[in-house]
């Protein structure tokens, strides 16, 4: 009888997987469609070249 619940269970859920890959997927692209915002505008611009000079401070060159 044990089994029977545990097996019932594990059909109740099947659902579940499918709606946390649909939640994590829109959380990535949500993600990526901000950093992409961030990263072409000005502010971008200008993290990169901060970067950019940063390290090449740190090897001497600039």
């Amino acid at each position: 009888m044990k089994l029977r619940h545990h097996q019932r269970q594990g059909r109740d859920e099947r659902g579940i997987t499918t709606a946390e890959y649909a939640v994590g997927t829109a959380a990535g692209a949500g993600f990526a469609g901000l950093l992409y915002k961030l990263l072409t505008g000005g502010f971008g611009d200008k993290l990169l070249g901060r970067l950019f000079d940063h390290v090449m401070g740190l090897l001497g060159i600039g």
